[in-house]
Protein backbone atom coordinates (compact mmCIF):
# COMPACT_ATOMS: atom_id res chain seq x y z
CA UNK A 1 0.00 0.00 0.00
CA UNK A 2 1.17 3.25 -1.30
CA UNK A 3 1.08 6.27 1.27
CA UNK A 4 0.83 9.84 -0.53
CA UNK A 5 1.62 13.14 1.50
CA UNK A 6 -1.26 16.14 1.21
CA UNK A 7 0.58 19.01 0.46
CA UNK A 8 -0.54 21.91 2.47
CA UNK A 9 -2.66 24.48 0.33
CA UNK A 10 -1.05 27.75 2.41
CA UNK A 11 1.46 29.94 1.39
CA UNK A 12 5.06 29.84 1.88
CA UNK A 13 6.74 32.77 3.59
CA UNK A 14 8.91 33.80 0.27
CA UNK A 15 5.87 33.90 -1.85
CA UNK A 16 3.92 35.89 0.70
CA UNK A 17 6.63 38.47 1.12
CA UNK A 18 6.43 38.24 -2.97
CA UNK A 19 2.52 39.41 -3.42
CA UNK A 20 3.36 42.13 -0.55
CA UNK A 21 6.51 43.59 -2.44
CA UNK A 22 4.24 43.11 -5.89
CA UNK A 23 1.67 45.40 -3.84
CA UNK A 24 3.91 47.89 -2.72
CA UNK A 25 4.92 48.70 -5.69
CA UNK A 26 1.25 48.92 -7.27
CA UNK A 27 0.14 51.01 -4.69
CA UNK A 28 3.67 53.31 -4.86
CA UNK A 29 2.59 53.07 -8.52
CA UNK A 30 -0.81 54.49 -8.00
CA UNK A 31 -1.05 56.91 -5.28
CA UNK A 32 0.64 59.73 -7.37
CA UNK A 33 -1.71 59.25 -9.85
CA UNK A 34 -4.96 59.58 -7.59
CA UNK A 35 -2.95 62.52 -6.15
CA UNK A 36 -2.75 63.44 -9.70
CA UNK A 37 -6.36 63.13 -10.31
CA UNK A 38 -7.45 64.88 -7.13
CA UNK A 39 -5.89 68.22 -7.85
CA UNK A 40 -7.02 67.75 -11.45
CA UNK A 41 -10.00 68.11 -9.73
CA UNK A 42 -9.19 70.97 -6.91
CA UNK A 43 -8.00 72.41 -10.37
CA UNK A 44 -10.73 72.38 -12.43
CA UNK A 45 -13.17 73.30 -8.93
CA UNK A 46 -10.97 76.30 -9.00
CA UNK A 47 -11.51 77.74 -12.19
CA UNK A 48 -14.95 76.86 -12.03
CA UNK A 49 -15.05 79.29 -8.95
CA UNK A 50 -13.29 81.83 -10.77
CA UNK A 51 -15.49 81.83 -13.58
CA UNK A 52 -18.54 82.00 -11.40
CA UNK A 53 -16.82 85.45 -10.02
CA UNK A 54 -16.40 86.55 -13.80
CA UNK A 55 -20.04 85.60 -15.01
CA UNK A 56 -20.82 88.01 -11.60
CA UNK A 57 -18.57 90.76 -12.42
CA UNK A 58 -20.50 91.13 -15.92
CA UNK A 59 -23.97 91.20 -14.48
CA UNK A 60 -23.07 93.62 -12.48
CA UNK A 61 -21.70 95.45 -15.07
CA UNK A 62 -25.15 94.73 -16.85
CA UNK A 63 -26.51 95.80 -13.95
CA UNK A 64 -25.30 99.00 -13.15
CA UNK A 65 -23.22 99.87 -16.45
CA UNK A 66 -20.11 99.79 -14.70
CA UNK A 67 -17.91 97.47 -12.87
CA UNK A 68 -17.61 96.79 -8.54
CA UNK A 69 -15.85 99.83 -7.52
CA UNK A 70 -12.57 98.23 -5.73
CA UNK A 71 -12.34 100.47 -2.92
CA UNK A 72 -15.94 101.66 -2.43
CA UNK A 73 -17.78 102.11 0.81
CA UNK A 74 -18.61 104.54 3.58
CA UNK A 75 -17.41 108.07 4.70
CA UNK A 76 -16.60 108.25 8.38
CA UNK A 77 -18.12 111.17 10.29
CA UNK A 78 -14.81 112.91 10.01
CA UNK A 79 -11.89 112.30 7.61
CA UNK A 80 -9.52 109.56 8.64
CA UNK A 81 -6.39 108.30 6.97
CA UNK A 82 -6.93 105.10 5.33
CA UNK A 83 -5.05 102.61 7.90
CA UNK A 84 -6.92 104.13 10.47
CA UNK A 85 -9.80 101.67 12.27
CA UNK A 86 -13.42 102.91 11.89
CA UNK A 87 -15.76 101.13 14.03
CA UNK A 88 -18.54 103.75 12.32
CA UNK A 89 -18.08 103.21 8.74
CA UNK A 90 -15.90 101.18 6.55
CA UNK A 91 -13.55 104.29 5.05
CA UNK A 92 -14.03 103.80 1.77
CA UNK A 93 -11.90 100.02 2.27
CA UNK A 94 -14.51 97.34 0.37
CA UNK A 95 -12.91 95.21 -1.72
CA UNK A 96 -15.01 94.68 -5.29
CA UNK A 97 -16.05 91.24 -4.08
CA UNK A 98 -18.88 93.05 -1.50
CA UNK A 99 -20.19 94.47 -4.41
CA UNK A 100 -20.95 91.13 -6.67
CA UNK A 101 -22.18 89.61 -3.47
CA UNK A 102 -25.67 89.22 -4.66
CA UNK A 103 -24.76 87.98 -8.05
CA UNK A 104 -23.15 85.13 -6.71
CA UNK A 105 -25.88 83.81 -4.66
CA UNK A 106 -25.43 85.59 -1.72
CA UNK A 107 -27.82 88.17 -1.27
CA UNK A 108 -28.83 86.89 2.82
CA UNK A 109 -24.87 87.78 3.57
CA UNK A 110 -25.18 91.51 1.19
CA UNK A 111 -28.35 92.22 3.23
CA UNK A 112 -26.72 91.94 6.17
CA UNK A 113 -24.29 94.25 4.85
CA UNK A 114 -26.20 96.90 3.17
CA UNK A 115 -28.48 97.54 6.43
CA UNK A 116 -27.48 98.49 10.08
CA UNK A 117 -26.42 95.41 11.80
CA UNK A 118 -27.68 94.12 15.42
CA UNK A 119 -25.38 91.38 15.92
CA UNK A 120 -26.22 90.20 19.42
CA UNK A 121 -30.35 90.65 19.32
CA UNK A 122 -30.91 92.86 21.27
CA UNK A 123 -32.97 95.30 19.38
CA UNK A 124 -29.59 97.97 19.34
CA UNK A 125 -28.12 98.22 16.15
CA UNK A 126 -24.33 97.66 16.52
CA UNK A 127 -23.17 99.02 13.04
CA UNK A 128 -24.23 100.87 10.48
CA UNK A 129 -24.67 99.58 6.69
CA UNK A 130 -21.75 98.56 5.54
CA UNK A 131 -20.08 97.59 8.72
CA UNK A 132 -16.82 99.43 10.63
CA UNK A 133 -13.38 98.58 8.26
CA UNK A 134 -13.07 94.99 7.54
CA UNK A 135 -10.34 93.70 10.66
CA UNK A 136 -12.85 94.56 12.83
CA UNK A 137 -13.66 90.72 14.18
CA UNK A 138 -16.57 91.80 15.84
CA UNK A 139 -18.44 92.64 12.86
CA UNK A 140 -19.53 88.97 11.27
CA UNK A 141 -20.36 89.08 7.69
CA UNK A 142 -16.67 90.41 6.73
CA UNK A 143 -15.56 86.97 8.99
CA UNK A 144 -17.58 85.28 6.99
CA UNK A 145 -15.83 82.37 4.46
CA UNK A 146 -17.19 81.70 1.40
CA UNK A 147 -16.82 78.83 -0.31
CA UNK A 148 -16.88 80.52 -4.14
CA UNK A 149 -14.11 82.98 -3.16
CA UNK A 150 -11.56 79.88 -2.10
CA UNK A 151 -9.31 77.52 -4.31
CA UNK A 152 -9.65 74.01 -3.26
CA UNK A 153 -6.30 73.78 -3.22
CA UNK A 154 -4.96 76.15 -0.43
CA UNK A 155 -5.55 74.47 2.52
CA UNK A 156 -5.50 78.10 4.50
CA UNK A 157 -8.40 77.87 7.12
CA UNK A 158 -9.57 79.78 10.09
CA UNK A 159 -7.62 82.55 12.45
CA UNK A 160 -5.89 84.81 12.23
CA UNK A 161 -7.58 85.52 8.63
CA UNK A 162 -11.18 86.93 8.77
CA UNK A 163 -12.68 85.67 5.46
CA UNK A 164 -9.50 84.19 2.95
CA UNK A 165 -10.28 84.84 -0.93
CA UNK A 166 -8.07 83.66 -3.54
CA UNK A 167 -9.00 85.84 -6.12
CA UNK A 168 -7.46 89.27 -6.23
CA UNK A 169 -8.21 92.44 -8.04
CA UNK A 170 -5.59 93.31 -11.29
CA UNK A 171 -4.47 96.96 -10.90
CA UNK A 172 -2.10 96.65 -13.52
CA UNK A 173 1.70 96.94 -13.64
CA UNK A 174 2.36 99.49 -11.35
CA UNK A 175 2.22 99.78 -7.98
CA UNK A 176 2.91 102.74 -7.10
CA UNK A 177 -0.09 105.00 -4.91
CA UNK A 178 -2.18 102.01 -5.58
CA UNK A 179 -3.77 102.52 -2.16
CA UNK A 180 -4.63 106.15 -2.80
CA UNK A 181 -6.34 105.34 -6.29
CA UNK A 182 -7.78 108.38 -7.27
CA UNK A 183 -8.74 108.93 -4.03
CA UNK A 184 -6.46 110.95 -1.48
CA UNK A 185 -7.75 109.93 1.86
CA UNK A 186 -5.88 111.85 4.68
CA UNK A 187 -7.13 112.98 8.42
CA UNK A 188 -8.20 116.77 8.14
CA UNK A 189 -9.35 115.90 4.15
CA UNK A 190 -12.90 117.33 2.84
CA UNK A 191 -15.89 114.90 2.82
CA UNK A 192 -16.76 113.56 0.78
CA UNK A 193 -13.19 113.22 -0.67
CA UNK A 194 -12.09 114.99 -3.71
CA UNK A 195 -10.59 113.31 -6.29
CA UNK A 196 -8.99 115.95 -8.52
CA UNK A 197 -5.70 116.08 -6.33
CA UNK A 198 -2.42 115.00 -6.96
CA UNK A 199 -3.08 111.31 -6.28
CA UNK A 200 -6.06 111.94 -8.87
CA UNK A 201 -3.02 112.83 -11.17
CA UNK A 202 -0.37 110.36 -10.11
CA UNK A 203 -3.29 107.65 -10.57
CA UNK A 204 -3.94 108.45 -13.92
CA UNK A 205 -0.81 108.31 -15.52
CA UNK A 206 0.10 104.69 -12.94
CA UNK A 207 -2.72 102.96 -12.82
CA UNK A 208 -3.56 100.81 -15.83
CA UNK A 209 -5.35 97.69 -14.67
CA UNK A 210 -9.17 96.55 -15.11
CA UNK A 211 -9.17 98.11 -11.47
CA UNK A 212 -8.13 101.30 -10.19
CA UNK A 213 -8.34 102.22 -6.67
CA UNK A 214 -11.76 103.66 -5.79
CA UNK A 215 -12.56 104.53 -9.10
CA UNK A 216 -15.73 103.88 -11.04
CA UNK A 217 -14.75 101.59 -14.01
CA UNK A 218 -16.28 100.33 -17.14
CA UNK A 219 -16.07 97.90 -19.69
CA UNK A 220 -15.49 100.52 -22.64
CA UNK A 221 -12.26 101.77 -20.56
CA UNK A 222 -10.56 99.01 -21.40
CA UNK A 223 -9.44 100.01 -25.13
CA UNK A 224 -6.89 96.84 -25.28
CA UNK A 225 -9.51 94.47 -25.91
CA UNK A 226 -11.43 92.16 -22.86
CA UNK A 227 -10.20 89.08 -24.06
CA UNK A 228 -6.76 90.51 -24.09
CA UNK A 229 -6.82 92.27 -20.40
CA UNK A 230 -6.44 90.46 -17.35
CA UNK A 231 -9.52 91.41 -14.80
CA UNK A 232 -8.53 89.09 -11.96
CA UNK A 233 -5.74 86.95 -10.77
CA UNK A 234 -5.39 84.26 -8.62
CA UNK A 235 -3.81 84.78 -4.88
CA UNK A 236 -2.83 81.85 -2.47
CA UNK A 237 -3.59 82.98 0.95
CA UNK A 238 -0.74 83.07 3.46
CA UNK A 239 -0.38 79.86 6.30
CA UNK A 240 2.19 81.83 8.22
CA UNK A 241 5.08 79.55 7.40
CA UNK A 242 6.86 83.02 6.03
CA UNK A 243 6.59 81.96 2.05
CA UNK A 244 7.51 84.98 0.31
CA UNK A 245 4.47 84.75 -2.20
CA UNK A 246 2.01 85.36 1.05
CA UNK A 247 4.36 86.49 4.49
CA UNK A 248 4.49 90.70 4.03
CA UNK A 249 8.14 91.47 5.31
CA UNK A 250 8.78 93.32 8.09
CA UNK A 251 8.13 96.83 9.08
CA UNK A 252 11.81 97.99 9.54
CA UNK A 253 11.55 97.78 5.27
CA UNK A 254 9.27 100.70 5.44
CA UNK A 255 11.85 102.93 6.10
CA UNK A 256 13.95 105.20 3.17
CA UNK A 257 11.40 105.55 0.65
CA UNK A 258 10.75 101.95 0.17
CA UNK A 259 8.11 103.52 -1.90
CA UNK A 260 10.65 105.11 -4.30
CA UNK A 261 12.81 102.08 -3.73
CA UNK A 262 10.12 99.75 -5.29
CA UNK A 263 8.78 102.19 -7.81
CA UNK A 264 12.62 101.76 -9.20
CA UNK A 265 13.12 98.56 -8.27
CA UNK A 266 10.13 95.90 -8.34
CA UNK A 267 12.96 93.43 -7.25
CA UNK A 268 13.53 95.03 -4.48
CA UNK A 269 12.20 92.82 -1.33
CA UNK A 270 14.60 90.24 -3.05
CA UNK A 271 17.96 92.28 -3.31
CA UNK A 272 17.46 93.17 0.21
CA UNK A 273 18.21 89.86 0.92
CA UNK A 274 15.59 88.46 3.23
CA UNK A 275 14.81 85.09 1.17
CA UNK A 276 16.62 81.85 3.60
CA UNK A 277 19.18 80.90 1.22
CA UNK A 278 18.24 77.11 2.13
CA UNK A 279 14.84 77.74 1.39
CA UNK A 280 14.40 80.24 -1.88
CA UNK A 281 10.90 80.34 -1.37
CA UNK A 282 10.46 81.00 1.77
CA UNK A 283 11.52 84.15 4.38
CA UNK A 284 13.91 84.44 7.07
CA UNK A 285 12.52 84.75 10.14
CA UNK A 286 13.92 87.98 10.77
CA UNK A 287 11.73 89.45 7.82
CA UNK A 288 9.09 88.57 9.08
CA UNK A 289 9.44 89.21 12.95
CA UNK A 290 7.85 92.34 13.44
CA UNK A 291 4.77 91.70 10.86
CA UNK A 292 0.84 91.19 12.80
CA UNK A 293 0.03 87.84 12.39
CA UNK A 294 -3.29 88.81 11.22
CA UNK A 295 -1.92 90.72 7.96
CA UNK A 296 -1.31 88.02 5.48
CA UNK A 297 -1.80 87.31 1.71
CA UNK A 298 -5.53 87.15 1.10
CA UNK A 299 -6.60 87.16 4.51
CA UNK A 300 -9.49 89.57 4.33
CA UNK A 301 -11.90 89.70 1.19
CA UNK A 302 -13.64 92.19 2.07
CA UNK A 303 -10.40 95.12 2.31
CA UNK A 304 -9.21 96.33 -0.81
CA UNK A 305 -6.03 97.08 0.29
CA UNK A 306 -3.45 95.45 -2.10
CA UNK A 307 -2.20 93.09 0.24
CA UNK A 308 -5.18 91.18 0.78
CA UNK A 309 -7.57 91.69 -2.77
CA UNK A 310 -5.31 93.25 -5.21
CA UNK A 311 -2.57 91.67 -7.89
CA UNK A 312 -0.13 93.22 -10.49
CA UNK A 313 1.34 92.02 -13.38
CA UNK A 314 4.93 93.11 -12.34
CA UNK A 315 6.66 90.27 -10.94
CA UNK A 316 6.22 86.97 -13.02
CA UNK A 317 3.57 84.42 -11.32
CA UNK A 318 4.54 82.78 -8.04
CA UNK A 319 7.55 85.48 -7.59
CA UNK A 320 7.43 87.20 -4.12
CA UNK A 321 4.87 89.92 -2.85
CA UNK A 322 6.67 93.12 -1.73
CA UNK A 323 5.39 94.50 1.15
CA UNK A 324 6.39 98.27 2.42
CA UNK A 325 6.14 96.56 5.81
CA UNK A 326 2.24 96.74 6.53
CA UNK A 327 -1.02 95.32 4.91
CA UNK A 328 -2.15 99.08 4.96
CA UNK A 329 0.49 100.05 2.37
CA UNK A 330 1.05 100.38 -1.20
CA UNK A 331 2.39 96.84 -1.42
CA UNK A 332 3.67 95.16 -4.57
CA UNK A 333 1.19 91.85 -4.93
CA UNK A 334 2.17 89.16 -7.29
CA UNK A 335 -0.22 86.07 -8.21
CA UNK A 336 0.46 83.35 -7.13
CA UNK A 337 -1.57 79.89 -6.18
CA UNK A 338 -0.83 76.16 -5.40
CA UNK A 339 -1.01 74.40 -7.81
CA UNK A 340 1.65 73.44 -9.55
CA UNK A 341 3.65 75.15 -12.49
CA UNK A 342 1.43 78.38 -12.74
CA UNK A 343 -1.98 80.39 -11.62
CA UNK A 344 -5.57 80.80 -12.98
CA UNK A 345 -6.15 84.26 -14.17
CA UNK A 346 -9.65 85.85 -14.86
CA UNK A 347 -10.06 88.00 -18.48
CA UNK A 348 -11.89 90.92 -18.50
CA UNK A 349 -14.54 88.71 -21.45
CA UNK A 350 -15.33 86.04 -18.39
CA UNK A 351 -12.44 83.67 -19.93
CA UNK A 352 -10.27 81.33 -17.54
CA UNK A 353 -6.72 81.72 -18.66
CA UNK A 354 -4.10 79.27 -16.87
CA UNK A 355 -0.89 81.71 -16.86
CA UNK A 356 2.78 79.23 -16.61
CA UNK A 357 5.46 80.52 -14.23
CA UNK A 358 7.57 80.71 -17.33
CA UNK A 359 5.34 83.53 -19.07
CA UNK A 360 7.33 86.13 -20.68
CA UNK A 361 7.76 88.77 -17.97
CA UNK A 362 10.24 91.41 -19.14
CA UNK A 363 12.74 93.17 -17.21
CA UNK A 364 11.57 92.53 -13.74
CA UNK A 365 14.04 95.65 -12.13
CA UNK A 366 13.19 97.91 -14.83
CA UNK A 367 11.13 101.01 -13.47
CA UNK A 368 7.43 101.29 -12.78
CA UNK A 369 5.61 103.81 -15.11
CA UNK A 370 4.64 106.70 -13.01
CA UNK A 371 3.27 110.16 -13.33
CA UNK A 372 7.12 111.20 -12.81
CA UNK A 373 9.19 109.18 -14.99
CA UNK A 374 10.49 110.37 -17.88
CA UNK A 375 12.24 109.06 -21.54
CA UNK A 376 15.63 109.09 -19.52
CA UNK A 377 14.73 106.71 -17.26
CA UNK A 378 12.37 105.20 -19.63
CA UNK A 379 9.34 105.01 -17.06
CA UNK A 380 6.96 107.22 -18.93
CA UNK A 381 3.53 107.75 -18.63
CA UNK A 382 2.22 105.64 -21.89
CA UNK A 383 5.32 103.57 -22.30
CA UNK A 384 4.34 99.66 -23.20
CA UNK A 385 4.46 97.71 -20.03
CA UNK A 386 8.11 96.77 -19.42
CA UNK A 387 7.35 93.38 -17.86
CA UNK A 388 6.99 91.45 -21.15
CA UNK A 389 3.55 89.59 -21.92
CA UNK A 390 2.70 89.34 -18.40
CA UNK A 391 2.98 93.33 -17.83
CA UNK A 392 0.61 93.40 -21.55
CA UNK A 393 -1.78 91.31 -20.02
CA UNK A 394 -2.33 93.45 -17.45
CA UNK A 395 -2.61 96.86 -18.78
CA UNK A 396 -6.26 97.90 -20.18
CA UNK A 397 -5.50 100.96 -22.71
CA UNK A 398 -1.68 100.28 -23.55
CA UNK A 399 -1.96 99.38 -27.07
CA UNK A 400 0.31 96.58 -27.03
CA UNK A 401 -0.59 94.25 -29.11
CA UNK A 402 -0.33 90.28 -27.84
CA UNK A 403 1.08 88.32 -30.32
CA UNK A 404 1.85 85.40 -28.67
CA UNK A 405 0.08 82.49 -26.98
CA UNK A 406 -0.46 82.55 -23.22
Amino acid sequence: MKFQVKKNDGFTLVELLVVIAIIGVLVGLLLPAVQAAREAARRMSCSNNFKQLGLAIHNYHSAYNQLPIHGAGTHPPVAIDPWTSSAVSSNMRLSFLVGVLPFMEQTALWEQISNPLDTNGDGTKDFNAFGPTPENIAYTPYATEIPAFRCPSDPGVGLPALGRTNYAACLGDSSRWCREGVLRIRAGSTLPYPSNDQYATESRAAHRGVFVGHAKMNFRDVLDGLSNTIAACEIATDLGDGDKRTALTTGAFSANNIEDNITRNPSYCEDLGNHDPARPQFLTGAATASVSATEGRGYRWADFMPSFTSVHTILAPNRESCSLGSSTRSNLGSASSRHQGGVHVLMADGAIKFITDSIEAGDQRHRMVFFYGTAATDDFPGRKSPYGLWGSLGTRASKETIDKEF
